[in-house]
């Protein structure tokens, strides 16, 4: 189990919001945490990559998460993981540059397939290799 240097906010469990019916419908609802879901996207697509982590220097929470990825071309990036996709937001590890305006891709295979074509053949073999197991499973 990786450790994690942040934890989301933890909040008294007498928050009043009970009584207050423009709250109830959010009782028991998920908050993503986006470490974790950083983690998820990481261990995904690192197969295809040369290098791929969490950032443990910029900040996380429960609404952004930072993640560097080194593509097979050797290009480094510092990724912003958000409800709203994926962005690059610089061109090295933990880094931030506010007048990036690049687009959000919703998935992180978007995002480095338009990135790095050495990932797109590494992931499309890898795709094919599952393809022509399972082909195989049901011929059996």
């Amino acid at each position: 189990r990786m450790e994690t240097d942040c934890s989301p906010m933890e909040l008294p469990n007498n928050t009043g919001f009970e009584e207050d019916s423009d709250y109830r419908d959010f009782e028991g609802t998920d908050v993503k945490d986006m470490r974790l879901e950083a983690e998820a996207v990481v261990n995904d697509v690192l197969f295809a990559v040369s290098n791929m982590f969490v950032s443990k220097t910029l900040p996380c929470a429960e609404d952004v998460a930072y993640i560097n990825v080194e593509t097979r071309e050797r290009n480094r990036y510092c990724l912003e993981l958000t409800e709203a996709g994926l962005r690059v937001v610089a061109y090295d590890f933990d880094q931030t540059d506010d007048r990036l305006q690049t687009p959000y891709h919703e998935t992180v295979y978007s995002l480095l397939d338009s990135l790095s074509p050495a990932y797109r053949e590494v992931f499309g073999n890898a795709l094919l290799q599952r393809l022509e197991a399972l082909k195989k499973e049901s011929q059996s």
